[in-house]
């Protein structure tokens, strides 16, 4: 095979060393927004506080004689602290400070299940809400990161906000007592979701 040099003597062109393609990559090192900091933190409020609700939630179900409805809520309890600390890590892994909030004692009773599933959807719009305008912020400040985290979330509370409206509506349906809620709290024992569709089968 005929090297570079040897070219370069026989046709006086020196050939172009190839340069490596470079590929874009989102810099999760890179300072954060000092405005999306806040705001990152501040959402911290608004997780915790639904997993110290959700667990009242639990208590109170569980003191009702709804077994399957109390350990629902005690999952939501669980997986609102793993949305918190989804975004600690994110701070964490990018050197950012963690600011953990003060969270208000929960409320214990609620009149019926009906304004307690009511409650929690209230709760998953307003995260909702929060995420959206956290999404947009990240947005504004160009970070890639922020934004490829913050996607999860968009997609977590699609099915969040779904669920508690569709176990809101059966709940409507079925009543706060008697046979009704015994289904329901049966049916959410198994795991399922009443009055929400039931999900893809595998390919």
């Amino acid at each position: 095979m005929v090297g570079q040099a040897v070219l370069v003597r026989l046709i006086g062109v020196r050939i172009p060393a190839s340069q490596p393609q470079s590929r874009s990559s989102p810099n999760l090192t890179s300072p954060m927004n000092t405005d999306l900091l806040t705001d990152l933190n501040e959402h911290l409020r608004l997780e915790f506080r639904a997993a110290h609700e959700y667990l009242a939630m639990s208590i109170w179900l569980s003191a009702h004689d709804l077994p399957g409805f109390s350990a629902w809520m005690r999952q939501q309890s669980t997986d609102e602290l793993g949305h918190a600390n989804r975004v600690i890590e994110h701070l964490l892994d990018r050197d950012q400070a963690v600011k953990l909030p003060a969270i208000p004692e929960p409320p214990t009773d609620w009149p019926d299940a009906v304004a307690l599933v009511a409650h929690v959807l209230s709760n998953e719009q307003e995260v909702t809400a929060s995420i959206a305008a956290l999404y947009e912020a990240a947005e504004r400040a160009g970070d890639r990161g922020a934004q490829i985290m913050l996607q999860w979330f968009v997609t977590e509370q699609m099915e969040e906000e779904s669920s508690a409206r569709a176990l809101l509506g059966r709940l409507k349906l079925a009543g706060s007592t008697g046979l009704g809620l015994l289904l329901v709290d049966q049916e959410l024992a198994t795991g399922n979701i009443p009055g929400a569709p039931a999900a893809p089968a595998a390919q």
